[in-house]
């Protein structure tokens, strides 16, 4: 049997959770159906023939594994109950076909509870997300992380970003633990990136720790984070444009530089410009999307605020741009 390490060979798919609003309530309750709507719409790219894109008319296969209820899914948002039941359902659709990654975080030990849950639902590992508030030293980072591994036997990939800052020795002592297999990064240093990579391989040797890159819109920054030994990374786009986020993705396995460079220039330069707009457009601009693409998946929760009207129109008129790119490079586009 492949390991988690091994399955996560692939791009990575981050699903928005949809929620519902009623009169009065400004949080909406999670719309379970519209989830599974997304999840198994996603995950019918796993159907598609290995062949080149353009003989097979999508520029599929993909993607690899579903990380239910991350930053994407707005984790921070949900109470245990509604998180088992995301996590369950993304259990339920992914079938086996791929792993599903849980994302957990908090304190220790509200972080035990999420990870019993996700467990319990099906999660085949977790995305652990930085504690509640507090940064903490090197010392209390390590202490921290070594209590969320010794409360769970599922899979770990830790998660470097917002309040959490690694230094590389503690990474090194981290990849010894047996249930710690992966390293995010949401920073975007380089010079430190490249310090935990030699860090770890010094003391573990290599393919101790997997490696992923995990800033907003990660395409952008993919070409740099995989001359540091960083190969995979997760996609928000694959959520509202799938058919460019895997053009995209297997350009970039291949080295097909014209597709991968038209694709930078012309539709993930200014994604990233217009997601720069407002805070919370991580989020806000990809629900957005999603609903751009035909599927109503609601509203954010609070304190994220909706993507303004012009700046969805704006998204609009890149995701048009990003499948003309795929059109001008012999990729047929969904439309």
């Amino acid at each position: 049997m492949q390991s988690l390490v091994e399955r996560l060979d692939g791009l990575l798919y981050f699903p928005v959770t949809p929620f519902v609003r009623e009169a009065g309530d400004r949080a909406g309750r999670v719309d379970l159906a519209t989830y599974r709507e997304h999840l198994t719409s996603r995950l019918a790219y796993l159907d598609e023939g290995p062949g080149e894109p353009a003989a097979a008319g999508r520029p599929g296969p993909g993607p690899a594994a579903v990380f239910a209820c991350c930053g994407t899914g707005e984790f921070f948002s949900l109470d245990l109950d509604e998180y088992a039941e995301c996590v369950r359902a993304a259990a339920e659709i992914a079938a086996g076909r791929v792993p599903v990654v849980a994302g957990i975080g908090y304190g220790a030990a509200l972080g035990a509870s999420f990870a019993a849950a996700a467990k319990e639902s099906g999660a085949d590992g977790l995305l652990v997300m930085p504690p509640y508030l507090v940064a903490g030293g090197a010392a209390g980072l390590r202490d921290h992380y070594l209590a969320v591994a010794g409360n769970t036997d599922l899979d770990l990939i830790i998660y470097q970003r917002d309040n959490v800052t690694f230094i590389p020795e503690v990474v090194a002592d981290l990849a010894g633990v047996p249930n710690i297999v992966g390293f995010k990064d949401g920073k975007g240093d380089l010079d430190l990136m490249q310090r935990i990579v030699s860090a770890v391989r010094a003391r573990h040797g290599e393919g101790a720790l997997l490696y992923l890159n995990g800033l907003p819109t990660a395409e952008m920054s993919q070409l740099a984070y995989r001359g540091v030994g960083v190969p995979g990374y997760s996609s928000a786009v694959f959520c509202f444009a799938p058919d460019i986020a895997l053009a995209f993705y297997h350009a970039y396995r291949a080295g097909e530089s014209a597709l991968v460079t038209a694709l930078l220039d012309g539709f993930y330069r200014p994604l990233v410009e217009l997601r720069h707009k407002a805070p919370g457009y991580a989020v806000a601009l990809v629900k957005a999307g999603v609903r751009l693409a035909g599927l109503d998946a609601g509203p954010v929760r609070p304190p994220l605020t909706e993507a303004a009207p012009e700046h969805v129109e704006a998204l609009a008129g890149l995701v048009a741009e990003g499948r003309r790119i795929l059109v001008e490079h012999g990729i047929n586009p969904l439309v």
